[in-house]
């Protein structure tokens, strides 16, 4: 039989781990290979900014794990959706679908391009953009005049789908692309979780134009801070690296830019960690799929919590790992967050919804339902490697 869900209950969860720091971070980095060398190297020699070999270095690599044809290193995520808008043709007033249930740098980005989120809803399983919700709406509020997909309503084009990977559990990519096409849409993935996961056996962030990844302090391969543009073309690919080194010509002095560019550039310092990590990816992931097999045994035994696990159709790096209170139970939400915390165990909500931020409640969305009652069940709890670290070990890679 069950246990009822309580905080006392849930605390008998965590209590094999209450005294390990790690269980006061959501998730924290791993440095346990050569992340002192690497940066070491960049100080003893100088090369700690924009310029150095850590930095093609680390554009390689991550082409070749995730089996992209080019990556382009950034400052962080943010600046990586930017240039990515950009270059997919994102002009003032256009509007980009993109689910509410996501961070606000995916909508801060659309909005640097004087551009518009139109919020979609979120797929109740994946938490990802719902694909038969959203074909069913652009069925009643759009036409395709000349090859562009217009907003009956707004009268404004509709020239993207931002598809995000909730962490890092992959939406209903194929579902997506068909859409994308039939509407003449530009698929950007917001990656930005899920470095490591697979969909139907292809890395995520390159199935549409491009997507991107993060490697802010909380990721699993981290720089400190950085992004990165993945894409498989070659003109993209190249745009990318020029706007985000201030479209600086190359010239052994002359400072000549022949367009207003952006310094989003990866320092040599950040990519030399960033190395370090990706070294260490193959560990982290198998200590972090170990965590989720732990917590999915244990919450198997709570009524009304449901830990939520990868698609049928993906392996998922279960960046982090949650849980999903059954609909009954959701007015206990913040007294368990509250509580929970309160014993210095970090666990957080989905970030506010996007359509309720001030400066997005204007925005266009279409009926937001699921991803509403996902933000008064969802419960994001500790997933740094280190809680995984005592059922996996270095040998097992």
């Amino acid at each position: 039989m069950k246990r009822q869900l309580s905080i006392e209950n849930l605390l008998q969860i965590f209590n094999e781990w209450i005294k390990l720091p790690s269980l006061k971070a959501l998730h924290e980095p791993c440095f346990k290979g050569k992340e002192w060398e690497y940066v070491k190297q960049c100080i003893d020699t100088g090369w700690v900014s924009s310029a150095g070999q850590f930095v093609d270095r680390f554009e390689q690599e991550l082409s070749d794990y995730t089996g992209s044809k080019y990556a382009i290193a950034t400052s962080n995520g943010t600046a990586a959706l930017h240039i990515s808008f950009l270059l997919a043709g994102i002009q003032p007033k256009d509007e980009v679908l993109v689910p509410t249930l996501t961070f606000v740098g995916t909508c801060n980005a659309i909005h640097y391009c004087s551009a518009t989120p139109h919020f979609v809803d979120s797929d109740q399983m994946t938490f990802g953009v719902d694909a038969q919700k959203l074909v069913t709406y652009l069925k009643e509020i759009t036409q395709i005049k000349q090859g562009v997909c217009y907003n009956r309503l707004t009268h404004r084009p509709i020239r993207a789908l931002c598809v995000m990977h909730t962490f890092g559990h992959p939406a209903d990519l194929d579902l997506l692309c068909e859409i994308a096409d039939q509407y003449h849409l530009v698929i950007i993935e917001d990656a930005a979780e899920a470095l490591g996961t697979y969909y139907k056996g292809k890395h995520v962030g390159y199935h549409g134009l491009m997507g991107i990844l993060s490697f802010n302090g909380n990721k699993i391969v981290t720089t400190g801070g950085g992004g990165a543009i993945l894409t498989n073309h070659y003109d993209i690919a190249k745009k990318a690296k020029h706007l985000t080194t201030t479209a600086k010509l190359p010239h052994q002095w002359r400072f000549y830019h022949d367009q207003a560019g952006y310094n989003y550039r990866l320092p040599n310092i950040n990519a030399a960690l960033g190395c370090a990590q990706l070294e260490q990816i193959e560990y982290f992931l198998k200590a972090k799929r170990a965590l989720a097999f732990q917590y999915q045994q244990l919450f198997a035994n709570i009524e009304g919590v449901n830990f939520v696990t990868e698609p049928i159709y993906a392996k998922s790096n279960y960046w982090l790992n949650t849980f999903l209170l059954d609909a009954q139970y959701s007015h206990l939400h913040t007294d368990l967050l509250k509580n929970l915390n309160q014993k210095n165990i970090s666990v957080r909500p989905a970030w506010d919804l996007m359509h309720s931020l001030p400066m997005y409640q204007q925005a266009p969305k279409m009926d937001l339902s699921t991803a509403e009652s996902l933000a008064n069940r969802l419960i994001n709890i500790p997933s740094s490697v280190v809680l995984g670290e005592k059922y996996v070990t270095y040998n097992s890679i």
